[in-house]
């Protein structure tokens, strides 16, 4: 068992921590979150019956731990909407030139703020398909969902991203867009 959780943990603890971090928007808090998806990883393990890939049972964990988490929080929402403040968030990128780098960290950032105008399950799927690149079906395993809410929710976070970024785009960048495909 220990092998086969530090393979867990290798593969898979950054991806899991970012993930816990872009719910709750502390890295402290998310340190002690992905601690507890892996206590109950140990717990359950023996359970796990390989019919989703491990990625995908450990991001439904996650999920159900940032969930249980937010449920034990006085005024949960309240609390959920201001964490979901992506305005600070810091990106970072590997990319070597810098012009480079200050336009995408300011495209990244204007759509993590638009981010605030989906609902939690919007953004679920927007961090599981597109910050994590799980595919429509392993979404749809990490949150229990089916294939087509999963397709649907997509849909309409998209739509309502691409819509706040149009009326950002009028009001701050009056020439060119950002385009989210």
């Amino acid at each position: 068992m220990d092998s086969v959780f530090d393979g867990l943990y290798q593969k898979y603890h950054q991806d899991l921590y970012r993930f816990l971090f872009y719910m709750v928007k502390n890295k402290e808090l998310a340190e002690d979150l992905v601690q507890e998806v892996y206590i109950r990883v140990l717990k359950a393990y023996d359970r796990f019956e390989g019919k989703s890939s491990e990625k995908t049972w450990l991001f439904s964990i996650a999920k159900n731990v940032a969930i249980d988490h937010f449920r034990k929080q006085k005024g949960w929402k309240r609390w959920l909407v201001e964490k979901m403040d992506f305005s600070t968030t810091q990106i970072s990128d590997d990319v070597p030139l810098p012009e480079e780098i200050a336009q995408q960290r300011e495209e990244i950032k204007l759509i993590y703020q638009c981010l605030n105008e989906c609902t939690m399950d919007q953004k679920m799927v927007v961090i599981l398909r597109y910050i994590h690149e799980l595919s429509i079906s392993e979404t749809a395993e990490a949150l229990t969902w089916t294939e087509s809410k999963v397709k649907t929710t997509q849909h309409r976070a998209i739509k309502t991203l691409r819509k706040k970024m149009e009326d950002l785009d009028k009001e701050v960048m009056p020439s060119g867009k950002i385009e989210i495909k």
